[in-house]
């Protein structure tokens, strides 16, 4: 944070009055049909319209560009990959601001993890399902097929000599806020994880920033679909693997690693890494905006990324 100022402050927002003028007159087949709040996050905001629709606006400029993406990539991507992603079908951009995009997308059912309540033990299909979704993901033809153009890792999230140092800041923060007891084993994470340089990988298709808001899951806790993908790149696949530490554990894991294939000892480091910083930031959050389910579920996976 920079003073009284959030970083997941927006510059600007759209709200459900606005979003429903904008979608009513770009989209006369929507025309009447109701729009709802849905969810907000720190760059985007989402709307749910006629039921059917899921509208998604940028909060921040920083955003923009990952919106971009989600238009130009999600259709590529989506055949390939065995669980339900949003796939932008209906596009406009802001009146008298033509560089701030909008798109629409059929509604996926389901629930964010972060909301699903689902004890640790309960987690092993949805466990099993992402695995199986990543192994797709990060298949190295579909780099070439679908992938063609995405950035390199834009902000060095598959290294840990970048994000251990930001992801102890955080926790100092949360400590100081008395949400997080400082402990040896975190420290000992970060501590060799600021050793280690950037990965050398052949880089994949990574969705960029998968964390448990991210997956969905139905009302038997089985996985249903993967959303927000802003920050959609090619990277190493431990950016998107750090899922398996934050929000899995003891069985549920094993099912993940077992569906997706081997991950050596440094990858499972940058994944560990960066599920610490990406727990820490949405714990936050979380204390920030009063959202309790997420600050209990990203405590949680801070004990998760650092345990068995």
């Amino acid at each position: 944070m920079n003073g009284t100022v959030a970083e997941w402050d927006p510059e600007r927002t759209v709200d459900a009055a606005e979003a429903a003028v904008l979608v009513h007159e770009r989209f006369p087949a929507l025309a009447g049909a109701p729009v709802e709040p849905l969810a907000a996050g720190w760059d985007n905001t989402v709307f749910l319209v006629g039921g059917e629709w899921v509208f998604r606006f940028p909060r921040r400029t920083i955003a923009v560009p990952g919106v971009e993406r989600e238009i130009a990539y999600l259709p590529r991507l989506a055949p390939s990959l065995p669980l339900p992603v949003p796939v932008p079908e209906l596009t406009g951009r802001l009146p008298g601001d033509p560089a701030w995009p909008f798109w629409g997308a059929r509604h996926l059912p389901g629930r964010e993890l972060v909301d699903a309540g689902l004890p640790d033990e309960r987690r092993v299909a949805a466990a099993r399902a992402t695995g199986a979704f990543l192994r797709a993901l990060h298949d190295p033809g579909l780099a070439g097929r679908a992938g063609a153009g995405l950035p390199h890792d834009p902000i060095d999230r598959g290294h840990p000599g970048v994000r251990a140092p930001m992801a102890r800041e955080r926790l100092e923060r949360l400590a100081r806020q008395g949400l997080w007891e400082p402990d040896t084993a975190t420290a000992a994470l970060l501590a060799e994880g600021e050793r280690v340089g950037p990965s050398t990988a052949e880089p994949v298709v990574c969705h960029g920033d998968l964390h448990p808001r991210h997956l969905l899951v139905d009302a038997d806790g089985r996985a249903a679909g993967v959303i927000d993908w802003g920050d959609l790149c090619l990277a190493d696949p431990a950016v998107d693997l750090s899922l398996a530490y934050s929000a899995f554990s003891g069985p549920a894991r094993s099912a993940l690693l077992a569906a997706y294939g081997p991950v050596n000892a440094e990858r499972e480091l940058r994944a560990r890494v960066l599920a610490v910083f990406l727990c820490a930031s949405l714990a936050e959050y979380a204390a920030s905006v009063g959202h309790r389910e997420m600050l209990r579920e990203t405590l949680a996976g801070l004990r998760r990324a650092v345990g068995g």
